[in-house]
């Protein structure tokens, strides 16, 4: 949205809102393009407002525009093309920013649409850190409505590309698009290698004059003082923006104004959403969070954090002679020296820890996860290529990464506790929570990393005065207010100091540091090992549990005359559908997990053993049948949350067993109620009717009295009744000698009996002699059974 000094909407403007419902896509760019070309500036500078709006969409959401996240070059081909042509960095539009670059115009950015901190900064007339905002806050005219950024033609275009990731809400189709696949994606990956070019020097712009140059904005003076944060508020009414007079930019600030401008727009746009007061009020619960980044937010912020990387690592080496460097340092090699930690460091640590701590705890934290990682690894965008070797040894960092580390301490070690707590409470049984923790321990498990870590924490806690508050600034900043071109920081030679200002500056004078190699972090680390071992025993459990079921649903366990199981129902898991392999690998990556854990951490094969023999690693003797998680009190065992897990999923049960009179349990969901009632009374009237003669048979000494007493008795429970202490009454039922015929009732034998019928009528034996063959197979069965359980069984009177 333009600033009232603009003009009223022309002619032109109408066509080409006219053109948006009446011509095709491809055909309005060529339009644009034509009309960039052939207009002066003067004209375009109109349409310039409405053009940014139409393509990146309206800050309040509601004007899609070309909707860049979802256009992809699979889906739509065409569209995409067009797209990246007319927004690269030397197509058209970048030709119509340069042209009305030239002519110092400005366009109005509403200062309610900035990040969090800088909004509320603003209007607390407080003027932000970032030299981005410094002489461009517009206060409204006699009867305007709020404040305003006066933002030159390349700040207004990156602000509205930066800000439409945020301001654009997630339509159903975008939850189905890849982002990295998308156009939006593919141009910030073009503006980073442009702008922030790993090899040479940033492109210059193209000149509507030949041999013209286009001006930068007018430099920022160092001596103007500001109000930041931590330091003392002033207004900013003696200040406001005025109009700038045309000033010949130095040839420094010429060659990399854009990058630096782009770097801070990014940075600003897509991290500065908590600063660190809003952070500290953001460890309470009760606080309610402001901003909730995406899975594509992080992605993109991981793009720039990888390219920043490779941007730093192409600085050239150092010259050997200190007076040399003063002469042959470009502002860009000076640019690369200073990018992270005076640019993203601050911003990125506040934004990964707000993610640790309120992200779900679910697989979408992996986006998160691998962007922290790409963040401790800037050695893997080094150009310097790995040396060849036959062993694939994983390989050791360097010391020349000790600096880098020292400097971003928190970055390693308040991160990796928040990660165990955040892994603490997974359920790592799930293959992509376990791959997660394997990814950390992996990275973290690099040869010669750990020890580099311990030394930032020894440097940390060597004793030494007190930094006074924020002091720390001015070791990492340039002069308050101006580019960092304005002056070089003072080099510093005390490493502790420097690791020291870090921690500080990130957490205040008042921070309690937790070592990541002291005694509370490693019984955290102990924690998530035995929860490692118990996720595997689980995931062994899952798969048994697979197998059985499969194997008890074969088509012959239908011809089972005997009751199925009376205790549980459950056949499946929620992991039994990602099949055997998945399941594999989770174990695969707890088990490479645990190792790594142990490299980093020293962790003896003892104490490994210890926490295996606790979580039940080690079987019991036939490896089956364990034991729900759970742990002993007074009042017995309570399960465990892990223990719960367990028996909803179907993996472990206690035993429970009906100790009553079989005859009169509840009638089970396999069985025939009416049967079981009608089977219940002529049992009981052939039991009363044949009582005396069943105990003559039972007590004979023969194999019929074997046989019987097999099959007619339950001597365990007999024994369970008569010194039971809760049954008094021994004498009000018949505990002797009975026929059970409940068996009959249950759907699993009416099946099979029907099936026998059928197959006796296949081969036309019919209803007698198929009765015949049951009785004729049963009394088989019956004296087989006697053979192995009672055939050299002592009879006891």
């Amino acid at each position: 949205m333009a600033g009232p000094h603009l003009q009223q909407p022309s002619f032109l403007l109408a066509t080409l809102k006219a053109d948006c419902v009446n011509k095709p896509f491809a055909q309005r760019c060529r339009d644009l393009e034509t009309i960039i070309e052939e207009l002066p500036a003067k004209e375009l500078h109109g349409i310039f407002p409405w053009l940014v709006e139409s393509i990146f969409g309206s800050l309040d959401g509601i004007i899609v525009g070309w909707n860049l996240r979802c256009l992809q070059g699979r889906t739509n081909p065409n569209e995409y093309s067009v797209a990246l042509d007319f927004l690269d960095p030397s197509g058209p539009m970048m030709k119509l920013v340069y042209k009305l670059q030239a002519e110092e115009y400005r366009y109005d950015f509403p200062v309610s649409y900035l990040p969090g901190p800088v909004k509320a900064s603003i209007q607390e007339q407080v003027l932000p850190e970032c030299s981005l905002y410094h002489n461009k806050v517009q206060f409204p005219s006699s009867g305007g409505l709020g404040l305003n950024l006066a933002l030159n033609p390349f700040e207004y275009y990156m602000f509205y590309f930066a800000i439409s990731l945020i301001t654009q809400k997630n339509s159903p189709a975008t939850h189905h698009v890849s982002p990295s696949n998308s156009a939006y994606f593919i141009l910030v990956d073009t503006y980073l290698k442009c702008f922030l070019p790993t090899e040479g020097s940033v492109l210059p712009p193209p000149s509507s004059n030949p041999g013209g140059a286009i001006p930068s904005p007018t430099p920022r003076s160092p001596a103007v003082p500001f109000s930041s944060y931590g330091m003392h508020h002033t207004s900013l009414l003696k200040r406001h923006i005025a109009h700038q007079p045309s000033v010949n930019a130095d040839p420094a600030s010429q060659e990399i104004w854009r990058s630096e401008t782009l770097l801070q727009i990014f940075v600003e746009m897509w991290l500065h959403h908590y600063s660190l007061e809003m952070y500290q009020k953001m460890q309470s619960p009760h606080v309610k969070e402001s901003f909730k980044p995406t899975e594509e937010h992080v992605l993109v912020v991981r793009l720039l954090v990888k390219h920043l990387h490779a941007f730093s690592n192409s600085l050239k080496p150092e010259p050997l002679s200190p007076s040399a460097h003063s002469h042959t340092a470009s502002p860009l090699e000076e640019f690369k020296r200073v990018v992270i930690p005076r640019f993203v460091q601050e911003k990125l640590y506040i934004f990964l820890q707000h993610c640790f701590g309120h992200w779900p705890l679910d697989a979408s934290f992996r986006a998160v996860l691998e962007m922290w990682l790409s963040y401790l690894q800037p050695w893997r965008y080094a150009p310097e290529k790995p040396p060849q070797s036959t062993e694939p040894l994983p390989r050791s960092v360097s010391e020349k990464w000790a600096a880098f580390i020292q400097e971003n301490l928190l970055m390693y070690t308040k991160l990796f506790v928040g990660f165990l707590n955040r892994a603490l409470r997974t359920d790592l049984v799930s293959p992509k929570n376990a791959l997660m923790v394997f990814r950390v321990a992996k990275v973290f498990a690099q040869p010669n990393l750990a020890e580099m870590i311990l030394k930032g924490e020894q440097l940390f806690l060597e004793p030494e005065l007190v930094i006074p508050h924020r002091q720390h600034r001015l070791f990492m900043s340039p002069t308050l207010g101006g580019s960092f071109l304005s002056s070089r920081s003072p080099a510093v030679t005390d490493a502790s100091f420097k690791v020291k200002s870090h921690v500080y500056s990130l957490e205040g004078q008042d921070f309690q540091y937790k070592q990541m190699f002291g005694t509370e972090v490693r019984n955290l680390v102990l924690k998530l090992a035995q929860l490692i071992c118990q996720a595997q025993q689980t995931a062994k459990s899952i798969s048994d549990h697979s197998a059985e079921t499969m194997a008890s649903q074969s088509f012959f366990s239908w011809f089972r005359f005997t009751p199925s199981d009376m205790n549980g129902s459950y056949t499946g898991n929620d992991l039994d559908e990602i099949g055997q392999d998945s399941i594999k690998k989770t174990d695969e990556y707890l088990e490479k997990a645990l190792e790594y854990l142990c490299q980093i951490f020293k962790l003896s094969e003892a104490q490994l053993t210890q926490m295996m023999m606790k979580c039940g690693t080690v079987q019991d003797e036939n490896g089956k049948k364990q034991l729900p998680d759970c742990i002993a009190s007074e009042n017995g065992l309570i399960l465990t949350p892990l223990g719960r897990y367990q028996i909803i999923n179907g993996l472990r049960r206690f035993e429970l067993q009906y100790q009553g009179d079989t005859e009169l349990q509840p009638i089970r969901s396999y069985e025939n109620a009416a049967l079981v009632r009608l089977l219940f009374r002529l049992s009981s009237a052939l039991n009363e009717r044949f009582a005396d003669q069943m105990e003559v048979l039972c007590s004979r000494d023969d194999f019929v009295g074997r046989l019987c007493r097999y099959h007619l008795t339950n001597p365990q429970l007999i024994q369970k009744i008569r010194y039971s202490p809760v049954v008094r009454d021994r004498t009000s039922h018949n505990w002797g000698p009975r026929i059970s015929l409940r068996f009959l009732a249950s759907y699993r034998t009416l099946i099979s009996l029907l099936l026998i019928y059928f197959l006796a009528s296949w081969f036309y034996v019919g209803p007698v002699g198929c009765t015949f063959i049951i009785l004729t197979g049963y009394f088989l069965y019956a004296v087989i059974m006697t053979f192995f359980f009672e055939g050299w069984k002592p009879h006891e009177h």
